[in-house]
């Protein structure tokens, strides 16, 4: 049987060259329709979705003796299955959705009960998120940031060419795509002002991630081996952590982030699984001092994925482009930040998520938040004629695309959006 990730291979489905969904790809997501409003699991095919909970009913699927863990809300259970059930089963959608197997083809009443049109399909959230750690692990993000507040020789702080950098975020306001996200209030204290206040945020910002999908757990007081990370690591979605920064700016010492970003996390509906990303994994940047040994690659762990950011001004039609960037610049890999994450002792769970950080590139175009796209409000972007921006006003809507172009096919994770609304 052929690989799942064969260029060659074809669905009876249409896809078209421009799809992110190929056969090749196969994401995993939770969907509805109006028809049948229980959630439940399904993956993307072209402008499709194949409805796992009618497969497995059909016992066109072998789990492992594991029942009714598409006809969920989530892709917990099916991750805590672990990797051989994943690839055995999305082996086995593969052949079904191959253009040269009749089973699903030729079988019109199952073909209209499993296949749903993308459009009329509602998209959940497709894990139940049980932690959420965001890192800050982009080399020029971070320089970029160091230059602003503490000048070009004390850009990055002593320890960030040794570890992995983060903080524990807020499981319970990560977001699907579409969601609109609530301007927060917080405390502000701009310069000059001798007291803080407790106001809206003026300074609302994105920040282009990608978000790591773990799909198996570790016990307490466990190390993880490089092997053991790479295994637990289930796929990836796109992240938007929506940023508050001039609360960020008043509450971060000593501590790092808090309330700054507490209110929202936006993520793609389309879990991209690390096997389907397997043929575009690439060795990231040279580590320079050599990490410790624990957190020392033997393999390439980064990928070499297109990412881009769209603004729309509530008073434009199209959103324009304002970041395009690759995730194979990330200085630390998502291998090295569940490894270090776990070198405490601390358990992981399945479902948690881990952010990669802001991605941004060695490029001006490839900053990958208006932060440093408008250095700190300093060089506004012009997005058409009289709308310029520092940071996101009310109305606008940011989209963050993720790709990678292959012979013949594509792989994408859709998109993520997220619209702001005024506070109250």
């Amino acid at each position: 049987m052929p690989h799942p990730n064969d260029p060659a291979l074809r669905s009876f489905i249409d896809v078209g060259a421009a799809s992110d969904f190929p056969i090749q790809n196969l994401p995993y997501g939770v969907f509805s329709t109006s028809a049948s409003p229980t959630p439940r699991v399904g993956v993307a095919i072209g402008n499709a979705v194949l409805d796992l909970a009618v497969l497995e009913s059909e016992g066109l699927l072998d789990l492992a003796a594991a029942q009714g863990v598409f006809a969920q809300a989530s892709i917990n259970a099916f991750m805590a299955l672990g990797p051989k059930v994943w690839s055995q089963t999305r082996a086995r959608i593969s052949e079904l959705l191959r253009h040269d197997n009749p089973e699903l083809r030729d079988d019109a009443p199952l073909r209209a009960r499993a296949l749903v049109p993308m459009a009329d399909a509602e998209l959940h959230l497709p894990i139940a998120v049980a932690g959420y750690t965001d890192f800050y692990s982009s080399k020029e993000h971070a320089t970029n940031v160091g230059v602003m507040f503490r000048g070009k020789d004390n850009a990055l702080q002593p320890n960030w060419l040794h570890m992995p950098i983060a903080y524990n975020g807020r499981a319970s306001t990560v977001v699907v795509s579409g969601t609109k996200v609530r301007r927060p209030h917080g405390q502000l204290k701009p310069p000059g002002a001798e007291v803080p206040s407790f106001a809206p945020c003026k300074r609302l910002d994105f920040e282009l991630e990608m978000g790591v999908v773990i799909g198996q757990p570790s016990r307490i007081g466990e190390m993880l081996t490089e092997s053991r990370a790479e295994g637990m690591i289930f796929g990836f979605v796109l992240l938007n952590d929506w940023s508050a920064r001039d609360i960020q700016q008043w509450e971060y010492v000593p501590l790092g982030p808090f309330q700054a970003k507490a209110f929202a996390t936006s993520i793609s509906p389309w879990v991209v699984t690390r096997e389907a990303l397997e043929p575009f994994r690439v060795r990231g940047p040279k580590q320079d001092p050599t990490p410790l040994p624990y957190l020392q690659q033997a393999q390439p762990n980064n990928y070499d994925l297109e990412l881009d950011v769209g603004l729309r001004a509530a008073q434009m039609n199209e959103a324009v482009p304002i970041c395009r960037t690759n995730f194979k610049y990330m200085y630390w890999s998502s291998v090295q930040q569940l490894i270090h994450h776990a070198s405490s002792g601390c358990a992981m769970n399945v479902g948690d998520l881990l952010g990669s950080g802001t991605i941004s590139g060695p490029g001006k175009h490839q900053r990958g938040s208006l932060l440093e796209i408008s250095w700190n409000g300093t060089e506004p972007v012009e997005l058409a004629s009289g709308i310029v921006r520092t940071f996101l006003e009310d109305g606008d809507s940011l989209v963050m695309r993720g790709w990678r172009q292959a012979s013949g096919y594509r792989i994408g994770f859709g998109e993520v959006e997220g619209t702001i609304l005024p506070a109250v």
